[in-house]
């Protein structure tokens, strides 16, 4: 028996060790190639055309840039972030050795370290954009969710919600941003506040402006729940609770993700819009402000944020999808 089991484990082995080092066959390798080139082909085609495009279009401040123009001032960009990060640091080490010197006349001496007094850097206003938009997007879910399974569990909360969704679902960012605005400004009053008062306010235009998506794919999924699920449910006696997390969910789940993904895209493009026009801090205000400033460099780097926003927004989207296929049992 110890030689037949020993045989059977090499064996197991043995065929392990082989498809590890096999080679993919040729219609793989071909697969795998195409998957590779095509998108490195249109992008440098996009990036030809831009290239070529881009001098023949004139504006007040010069020639539309092209791709080196733009390289360059992503470097420079970067440049800056580093320089200021550096003076910052010099400034929290030089009020160290300053507090040191007075604790050490006075070790009873109330001391404290001021903040870098510098202008944010484009690096850090698009980490006040990420921050800024998944806690929009996080509020918004928490939102849409539990109102979404309510939705498509009871048809008379349906009838009476569903008209109020088709009514605020189609409200512009431009429309509900001034009424945050005002509500924020007079109900958040504190002498220590813990949020800014601009973070608040785009947040929630934000969250206003996204949870629908998700409120919608979340009531359609949870009435898409198979009836035979539904009657086996009822014959257990299952609680609510109970069924709505053994039976709703796990069916309404590739729904729900569905309206994630749209929600948080949507997310993105609102929050741009909502620092540009609040003049908040972040990256739409990034864009704002260079419009305004109208140096030669200016357009070249408006280009780098744009291209910025679109990256970070397919990275958002690609990152909700790898949670998808984790979670969703369809994937």
């Amino acid at each position: 028996m110890s030689t037949l089991s020993e045989t059977t484990s090499s064996n197991l082995v043995g065929r392990r060790l082989v498809r590890l080092l096999s080679l993919p066959n040729p219609g793989q390798l071909a697969t795998r190639a195409q998957q590779l080139l095509l998108p490195l082909v249109g992008i440098m085609l996009f990036l030809g055309f831009w290239h070529l495009a881009a001098p023949q279009v004139q504006t007040s401040l010069g020639a539309f840039p092209g791709p080196v123009a733009v390289a360059e001032q992503a470097s420079a960009l970067w440049q800056e972030h580093q320089d200021q990060r550096d003076r910052a640091d010099k400034f929290i080490a030089m009020q160290e050795e300053r507090n040191a010197r007075i604790l050490e006349d006075n070790p009873e001496a109330e001391v404290r370290i001021r903040d870098y007094p510098g202008a944010p850097t484009f690096i850090d206003q698009v980490g006040t954009s990420l921050l800024t938009v998944l806690a929009g997007f996080l509020l918004a879910t928490v939102i849409a969710v539990p109102l979404g399974i309510l939705v498509g569990l009871n048809r008379y909360f349906n009838a009476a919600v569903n008209p109020l969704i088709q009514v605020f679902k189609p409200v512009s960012p431009l429309a509900w941003l001034p009424l945050v605005t005002m509500v924020v400004s007079a109900t958040y009053v504190s002498d220590d506040p813990m949020f800014e008062k601009s973070f608040l306010t785009s947040m929630i235009t934000v969250t206003l402006c996204s949870l629908w998506p998700t409120l919608i794919n979340t009531s359609v999924g949870v009435g898409a729940v198979s009836q035979d699920l539904v009657n086996v449910s009822k014959v257990l006696r299952l609680s609510f609770w109970t069924h709505v997390r053994k039976v709703v969910l796990p069916s309404s789940v590739p729904m729900i993700f569905t309206g994630l993904r749209v929600s948080l895209g949507i997310a993105w493009m609102v929050l741009i819009a909502a620092e540009m026009l609040a003049q908040n801090p972040g990256l739409g205000k990034f864009v704002w402000d260079e419009f305004q400033n109208g140096s030669s460099q200016s357009l070249s780097r408006i280009m780098v944020a744009v291209l910025a926003i679109g990256f970070i927004g397919f990275l958002l989207d690609r990152g909700m999808l790898v949670v998808q296929r984790r979670v969703a049992w369809d994937r």
